[in-house]
């Protein structure tokens, strides 16, 4: 049986919210534990079309704060997927904000997600496969594999020395 393929663009969604109150630290800005929370769930949510299956979260790649996200702003945080392996799916995520009133919108962050379908037993089950239809996307499938390999070389799931996909970055040569 063959696998179905999708596209980044099956797997596409926005959520939109509003920071309240309860979502701000003392500064009157958004949590970062929340605006991550939101980023799991957004993510989920792609990774879910994309897999029409359960899904879990495997990995969180860097996430750097940029400019803060004040009380008041709408956040739209965008997902789609950029690589799908056997069970597993890379998600890329974009958080934008916007202060309605002053008309100013701002990329506050990106990052990486890696989450794995699952059964009913919760064990990993394969996702379609993915084809990247823009420049963008192609260039996001190219690199999941290089940040695939980083992120399993990290957590010692992979050896150094078959991350073939770092090497290449380094121009890392056996000596033989």
């Amino acid at each position: 049986m063959s696998k179905k393929i999708k596209t980044p663009k099956d797997s596409e969604v926005t959520m939109t919210e509003l920071v309240l109150p309860n979502d701000t630290n003392t500064l009157n800005n958004l949590m970062g534990g929340k605006l991550m929370h939101w980023m799991d769930i957004v993510a989920a949510i792609a990774a879910q079309k994309h897999s029409n299956r359960i899904v879990v979260t495997a990995s969180v790649d860097n996430v750097s704060f940029g400019k803060s996200i004040a009380l008041g702003n709408v956040v739209s945080l965008h997902a789609k997927i950029t690589r799908a392996f056997n069970s597993s799916m890379e998600v890329f995520i974009k958080v934008e904000a916007e202060d309605i009133p002053s008309e100013q919108k701002f990329i506050s962050n990106t990052a990486y997600f890696t989450f794995v379908a699952v059964d009913q037993t919760g064990r990993p089950i394969d996702v379609p496969a993915l084809k990247p239809e823009s420049s963008d996307e192609k260039e996001q499938y190219e690199g999941a594999l290089r940040r695939r390999q980083l992120r399993l070389v990290l957590a010692k799931r992979m050896k150094p020395d078959d991350a073939t996909e770092l090497k290449s970055i380094f121009n890392i040569e056996k000596n033989g």
